[in-house]
């Protein structure tokens, strides 16, 4: 019987959804549990949560059922005998998903040399490739950057991934710039977890001893500009149209992760690292509550046009109406702004730009 809004409280439909992706033990079941947990999310969003704790249950709930799809694929193949680990990146990686995901994901795994992660990655491939495709079928659409387990760039071993980071640290351009926006938000996910930590502590080492690295990333930050004209009002980009989500919510993200990469703090999501990494940046504690705050309205506002256009029936972009709010959420949002440039200015003058 499909579930409605109006048949369970949250807490008692959320544990009927979640004990039903735990028990999930074929794949051709996952894309109909993955329509009630999508369900459940719209209807949980629509109760007023806030944007922070509302991205933070749908991660959750998205990790559960990544989880079992990565090793219920893991099952139909025949892996070699050595530790893997698959890697959630980007807003995965940071539990910030919203109602709308693409995949960010990779692989990494054991190999003594060159010649043997060759043969492994020939053998990790497949079961990559049918993992990504069957969380595809579960709504996580593609990634159109093919930043993904299943492609040959991105399924490496331990000392290849370190040698990665390493070349994107030591060499910085504006592809590694890119990466850096994806890949240093990894967070290891399924199989043998201390491979992906061992990555983090690598990727924390090189950036904390490469302060010209930091640099160019804060300069690349700063390129997104807060959307507010010389009287403080906000200014749509072209007629009433605002890109939330990059010149909204990018623009804490990208702060606090230069903030924590900077500082060696190993807080992922974004409120974790203003919190562990702004006091060594120079941010006072009002302000970093003031711009943990100010970061959860504009998720909430993104996911609340995310709900809008599931209703609607239509595809969703970042763009969101300015005159579709109503006018308290607009002075909120004029406010939450103006945090974002603060934390801009405070980049800024950390890295004299």
């Amino acid at each position: 019987m499909a579930l409605s809004s109006g048949d369970f409280l949250p807490c008692r439909w959320q544990a009927e959804v979640l004990a039903e992706l735990d028990g999930l033990t074929a794949l051709d079941q996952a894309p109909a549990v993955a329509g009630r947990l999508r369900q459940f999310l719209l209807a949980v969003a629509g109760r007023g949560m806030g944007g922070y704790n509302m991205t933070r249950l749908i991660s959750a709930c998205n990790d559960r059922l990544t989880i079992r799809i990565v090793d219920l694929t893991s099952q139909r193949h025949h892996l070699p005998d050595v530790a893997w680990c698959w890697l959630a990146m980007g807003s995965e990686g940071r539990y910030e998903q919203t109602l709308v995901s693409d995949q960010d994901n990779g692989l990494v795994f054991n190999a003594v040399d060159g010649r043997e992660a060759e043969a492994l990655r020939t053998l990790f491939l497949p079961f990559a490739a049918e993992a990504n495709q069957r969380l595809a079928d579960c709504g996580f659409k593609l990634c159109s950057g093919q930043v993904m387990a299943g492609n040959p760039a991105w399924c490496l071993s331990f000392d290849e991934w370190r040698e990665q980071f390493i070349d994107w640290v030591r060499r910085p351009e504006p592809t590694a710039l890119l990466n850096a926006s994806i890949f240093f938000d990894l967070r290891p996910l399924v199989g043998q977890l201390e491979l992906g930590e061992r990555l983090q502590t690598i990727l924390l080492g090189l950036t904390t001893d490469t302060p010209s690295f930091l640099h160019l990333m804060a300069g690349n930050a700063l390129q997104a500009a807060v959307p507010l004209n010389f009287r403080g009002e906000i200014a749509a980009e072209e007629g009433d149209q605002l890109d939330l989500k990059k010149f909204g919510s990018r623009i804490f993200v990208d702060v606090a992760r230069i903030f924590a990469l900077a500082s060696g703090a190993r807080a992922v999501h974004t409120a974790g690292r203003l919190r562990e990494a702004g006091p060594a940046a120079g941010l006072k504690a009002e302000g970093i509550a003031a711009a943990e705050s100010a970061f959860s309205h504009v998720l909430r506002l993104r996911l609340d046009q995310q709900r809008a256009a599931a209703a609607a029936g239509v595809s969703d972009g970042h763009g969101l109406k300015l005159s579709a709010l109503h006018e308290m959420d607009k002075a909120i949002l004029r406010e939450a702004l103006k945090q974002a440039r603060r934390l801009q200015q405070r980049l800024k003058l950390n890295y004299a730009l």
